[in-house]
């Protein structure tokens, strides 16, 4: 079975699961995480049992996760009282890191401490990081209308995405960039990465990345189901 760990609303969450179909691809949601069912071993992960799409499944039915949620929203939370989505979410959010941090199938991507799916960068650390690799990076600027608290970050377009799944890379033949690509991933420690460069006159430079590619397109959701299966 494959999990994909994600909220009620993504569709793109219920398309990849019905793509998966034949290898009993399901959708996790956080109303799940309230229904009966669950038995958590921390020291015994592969006795444990999830919930998922209202029935329980064992530890060892689960033969891959992608995870597509940053932590539990409140707003997911629609079976709790609303004076307690807050405590509910942030305890949910810590038992979900726990059981994707145990599950011994492939995940992508593990929990960290700040974040569900890999370690949640902002775009400054992804520069930070990316030019101590090497990796020319494009600067991150940010505006503020004086009339207004809220700070927006400058505009700007990636032209080229580069998608990470376990070894390979999607979207470019350009070596470079791919070689940009996988090493920021391994900085990262992730098996999955979208990264975006911007094309400047004298080549690219890093616009931005995160763990949450676009498994709409054919090509990745292929190569995550492969990285899934051994492939």
């Amino acid at each position: 079975m494959l999990v994909v760990v994600a909220g009620r609303n993504d569709g793109e969450a219920r398309d990849l699961a019905e793509r998966w179909a034949p290898w009993g691809a399901a959708v996790l949601t956080c109303e799940d995480l309230s229904t009966a069912g669950w038995r958590y071993h921390p020291h015994d992960p592969a006795g444990s049992e999830a919930v998922v799409e209202g029935r329980t499944v064992g530890a060892g039915e689960i033969s891959g996760v992608l995870t597509r949620l940053p932590c539990v929203p409140e707003g997911e939370l629609r079976r709790v009282a609303a004076e307690e989505r807050a405590y509910a979410a942030a305890e949910m959010t810590a038992f979900l890191r726990s059981w994707l941090a145990g599950i011994s199938c492939p995940v992508l991507n593990r929990p960290v401490s700040t974040c569900l799916s890999g370690p949640g960068w902002r775009r400054e650390r992804q520069a930070h990081v990316a030019a101590l690799l090497g990796i020319p990076v494009r600067p991150v600027t940010w505006s503020v209308d004086p009339g207004s608290d809220v700070a927006e970050e400058g505009p700007s377009t990636p032209d080229v995405t580069v998608t990470v799944v376990g070894d390979r890379c999607l979207g470019t033949a350009d070596g470079t960039l791919a070689g940009h690509a996988r090493r920021l991933a391994e900085a990262a420690s992730v098996g999955l990465l979208a990264v975006r460069f911007h094309e400047t006159n004298g080549g690219f430079e890093l616009h931005s990345a995160d763990p949450w590619a676009e498994v709409s397109s054919p090509g990745v959701a292929d190569a995550v189901l492969e990285h899934f299966l051994g492939g």
